[in-house]
Parts: C-alpha cells; structure tokens; sequence
C-alpha cells in the first residue's frame, strides 16, 4: 500500500476538492479519519461524487463542525490515535486531514503527531490569497520540524506567481501546480482543471 497524505494551512482552502482531484487522476481510495460536522455534505460524500473512487469509512463521526477534539468532547467521546492506524488496501490511499497541521485530536495529541506515526509522504494545499505566505510556511516548518517528508505544495486559487515562488523558495519545497477556481464543480470540471497539477511528480513519492 502506498498512503499519501492531503493536509491544508487552514479550514476551508480546498483541500477536499484537491483530495477528489488527486483521488481520480491516482485510481486511488480516499480516507478521512476524522468527520466533525453532519449537517452538510461530509467530506467523503464531496469526494465519492467529485472522483466516483471507493471511500473508506471514518473512523470517528462528530456532529459538531468544529475541532475535532472538541467535536468528540461534546459527544462525551476522546480521540484515541490507537483508532487511526493507517487502512490496509491495495493499492494508493488518499488520507485527508482535518483543518491545518496542528489541529487538535484530543487534549494531548495534534494531527501533525499522527503524520509522524504514519510515515507517509504530505502534500500541503494552501490557497493563493493574502495571508497564505505566513500561514503555509509556518506549516512547512512545523512538518519539517518533526521530519515528515513533504512532497510538495499544491496551491488553489487565482495565480499570484510572486507569492507561490516566495513560499516555494523559502519553504525549500517543490511547486506541485496550482487548481484554478471552477465555476461548475463537477466531476469533469475537477478532472479538466487537475491537469495543472504535476501529478507525475506527486506519483513518484509514492
């Protein structure tokens, strides 16, 4: 099996879409460990639509859209990270995290922790918008810190070539294309705008 793991800076920069895209130009499976919020569309509801591609269950369900450990505390439930042990499946495995990097779990443990215990190469996704030069490399620094092995930074937005060789040069990462916005999410949308994505260079780490 070869895992690769999708995280994003922040909530809500497309990391699910890039997921899906990800998800169909691999032949891969996708996985989201940990669900927290019920009431819209789930993540893996978004990408069995956008990819047609076998989703695996979560492992934890939260009715609360917040952090996940505060999703479980409500429920009156703790993470347990013993749970999250990587799925065994053949062939590529999309793993889809909640929020940024240093989201918690529970009280003890961050995402980034489970990261180190999978061991398995990140794609950072991070938008192109104001703000995203701080937030993506402090992001990098943190999964360097803690030596995971980053594959790259896909970016989702509007170009600004400035700022994505900024991050790129300084964050010491390779450019793994950029997701253009798309007006009609569709299935055949997401796949036409994914071929900006290198997606050889994200095949060869796996």
């Amino acid at each position: 099996m070869s895992a690769l793991i999708v995280t994003g800076t922040d909530t809500g920069v497309g990391k699910t879409v890039f997921a899906a895209g990800l998800t169909t130009a691999l032949g891969a499976r996708y996985w989201k460990p940990v669900q927290s919020g019920l009431t819209e569309a789930t993540d893996s509801e978004t990408v069995r639509d956008l990819s047609g591609a076998e989703v695996l269950p979560e492992a934890y369900r939260l009715d609360r859209p917040a952090s996940p450990h505060l999703a479980a505390e409500d429920m009156g439930i703790e993470i347990d990270l013993a749970r999250l042990a990587l799925p065994r499946v053949g062939g590529p495995l999309i793993v889809e995290g909640a929020g940024g990097v240093m989201v918690p779990l529970n009280r003890r443990s961050v995402f980034l922790d489970l990261f180190v215990q999978w061991q398995a190469p990140i794609i950072l996704v991070a938008r192109t918008a104001l703000g995203t030069i701080n937030h993506t490399l402090l992001s990098l620094r943190a999964l360097g810190g803690a030596g995971c092995t980053v594959a790259g930074v896909a970016f989702v937005g509007d170009p600004v070539p400035d700022v994505e060789r900024t991050i790129t040069e300084m964050g010491h990462v390779r450019h793994l294309g950029r997701l253009p916005r798309i007006g009609v999410l569709t299935e055949h949308a997401l796949s036409e705008a994914f071929e900006a994505i290198d997606v050889d260079t994200i095949r060869s780490v796996l």
